[in-house]
């Protein structure tokens, strides 16, 4: 009789450091992994499946993640801890290793919409918006892709044209994380003066909406099921002139704010893979067929020293990542190697150690599914692998293929 699997038995810690890079950590970074760890163990865990089934955010949790002092990650003031890029690399693993949705909630929050008012906001934008976003008190989202410009974003359509002592946008945003509750709403539109894109923070002060603004969950979705992405509609949306963001002038600023957070992206896509990994070798263990446990089978052992070797290579790219940003040196073409590779090689794993869980892997209960199905949406967003690919390509041969 085989013996079953329990959430306890899978989700217990694996070392997963073949190659030793916790020699690289400062005893400030093992402080915070244990901090991140314990608050994902304790709060994410036990109620995420809950969430994920009924397709809504654990919004009771926004209270601790604020008191983690993680939001806001590198940014320098205005309440922000001012991590390092290692650091922001490390929160973002530690909460993917628990849930997907849980990390894209502060990636969105820390990365996209703080990190374009810090990046692109005056003093004045940023004191009047960044201490409410970075303790959480108000939510915030960014308003790019659009129903038919998602890798082709630079074609965007949204409008901006001013009149008078305001903006007046129109156009539509798709696949936008919390744009149906967030009170910031940092919106790229091209401003028809100049046809340069531009950012523009829309407020929606008590959860109302602008007359004009209409932002609807997207439902039915099989992954990152616990956060939820709107559709919006905008028909002449007044902002006042002085939201938008001062720095903001053309299309290369988007790219600026997206630089920053893609190589963020590979470090969740390593989290996923760490937690995937974890629950195979647990699994592997407790799991007895033919009177023995599966660990002990050629296949299964095959499969997860392959794993590992794969979960090795990402945390090394992660790691160097990390600390050419730091340096400043990390380049476009960089980043988008650490994405495209984390990704993929992640996307693999959890399918891998889903079918070693075989049925059980389907259920829940054992976690895998989750991390499964929440690759197949990095494997998507901050530029889709063959976009990453393309970019890297122009690099190595000078040629541009695609426009």
């Amino acid at each position: 009789m085989s013996t079953p699997v329990t959430n306890s038995d899978t989700t217990r810690k694996v070392d997963c450091d073949y190659y030793e890079v916790d020699d690289y950590l400062s005893d400030d970074d093992r402080a915070l992994i244990a901090r991140v760890r314990s608050f994902v163990d304790t709060r994410v865990t036990p109620v995420i499946n809950e969430y994920w089934e009924k397709a809504d955010f654990p919004y009771e949790l926004l209270p601790a993640m604020a008191d983690l002092g993680i939001v806001g990650t590198a940014v320098k003031g205005y309440g922000a801890p001012q991590l390092t890029r290692l650091q922001t690399g490390l929160v973002a693993m530690e909460l993917s290793r628990g849930d997907g949705s849980v990390n894209t909630l502060n990636a969105v929050q820390s990365g996209l919409v703080i990190g374009s008012i810090n990046i692109l906001g005056s003093d004045a934008q940023k004191e009047r918006w960044l201490p409410d976003l970075i303790a959480l008190r108000k939510l915030g989202a960014f308003a790019l892709t659009e129903p038919d410009h998602g890798s082709d974003s630079v074609a965007l359509e949204t409008s901006a044209t001013r009149i008078g002592d305001e903006y007046v946008i129109s156009g539509s945003k798709r696949w936008i994380g919390l744009g149906h509750v967030a009170a910031v709403v940092v919106i790229w539109a091209r401003d028809t003066a100049d046809g340069k894109v531009k950012a523009f923070v829309m407020e929606r002060p008590g959860g109302v909406s602008p007359e004009g603004y209409d932002a609807q969950a997207i439902t039915g979705k099989i992954a990152k099921r616990a956060i939820q992405q709107a559709h919006i509609e905008m028909r002449e949306v007044r902002v006042p002139v002085e939201n938008r963001l001062e720095k903001s002038t053309s299309f290369r600023d988007v790219s600026a704010i997206l630089n920053t957070t893609r190589s963020t992206v590979a470090w969740e896509s390593l989290g996923h893979a760490l937690a995937a990994y974890e629950i195979a070798v647990n699994y592997a263990h407790d799991r007895r067929q033919f009177g023995k446990p599966i660990a002990s089978f050629q296949l299964v052992q095959h499969k997860l020293a392959k794993m590992l070797a794969d979960l090795t290579a990402m945390q090394l790219i992660c790691f160097r990542a990390a600390a050419l940003q730091d340096q400043g040196r990390l380049t476009n073409e960089k980043a988008s190697l650490a994405k495209m590779f984390t990704a993929e090689k992640s996307r693999a794993l959890c399918r891998e150690a889903r079918d070693m869980l075989g049925g059980n892997g389907l259920l829940l209960e054992n976690h895998v599914a989750r991390h499964l199905t929440d690759m197949e949406v990095v494997h998507t967003y901050e530029g889709t692998d063959s976009i990453q690919s393309l970019i890297i390509g122009r690099d190595i041969t000078g040629i541009a293929a695609f426009g």
